[in-house]
């Protein structure tokens, strides 16, 4: 962008819009993932669009194998590949920052409300960064659970896979709220940054006003 927070905070041309603490992630990833917005709109529609892959292909398992061998897969694809998937996940958040000029880059977790978190410490980015960097790993990571789903010859990896893009899916909330953010200001020019000391992240707003 160019611009450092201090620039920013004494730049009149700058208006303060919101602080969000990283406390307080959970009920604002709830307010913007309840907005019918068109990005939530295309979520949603994905997700019941995987559903019912997922309702129409075990349909397809019953009788053909044992229930203990489906439940066993449901276990991996709903539990073990989504925890594995973590790191993969939270590492494509940080390729695009990091591509964007970025270097002070850190991965947390917040074990009470269960969520982890890639924040660029004191770097400013702008609405197309930050929404890369949102959507990468979701993108990614279904992109290559749906190939493997449509190339593999065995019923209950596919299963397993399928289960996974569903909690992959979900799990991907908090990114679709921040991009929810930014289609309700789209008509702003935001600029946000963390403070990972802090555990707060700040948004900006860029006018075309000296005050």
């Amino acid at each position: 962008m160019g611009y450092k927070v201090d620039d920013i905070i004494k730049n009149d041309r700058f208006r303060h819009l919101y602080t969000l603490s990283y406390d307080d992630i959970i009920p604002f990833v709830f307010k913007y993932i309840k907005k019918h917005t068109f990005p939530i709109i295309l979520a949603w529609s994905f997700l019941l669009a995987v559903i019912i892959w997922m309702i129409d292909f075990r349909f397809a398992l019953a009788g053909n194998f044992r229930f203990l061998y489906i439940l066993m897969h449901s276990f991996i694809g709903f539990i073990v590949i989504p925890m594995l998937l973590v790191i993969p996940h939270e590492f494509l958040h940080i390729v695009p920052y990091f591509l964007g000029g970025a270097r002070n880059i850190r991965v947390g977790a917040d074990w009470k409300q269960y969520y982890f978190y890639v924040t660029s410490h004191l770097y400013p980015v702008g609405p197309f960064l930050f929404i890369t960097v949102a959507l990468t790993p979701f993108i990614l990571i279904s992109a290559g659970l749906i190939y493997l789903v449509c190339i593999l010859q065995s019923p209950l990896w596919t299963w397993s896979l399928l289960c996974t893009l569903f909690m992959h899916t979900t799990m991907s909330a908090g990114d679709f709220a921040l991009i929810n953010f930014y289609w309700t200001n789209r008509d702003r020019k935001i600029v946000t940054w963390d403070d990972a000391d802090r555990k707060e992240s700040y948004f900006y707003e860029e006018t075309n006003e000296e005050r």
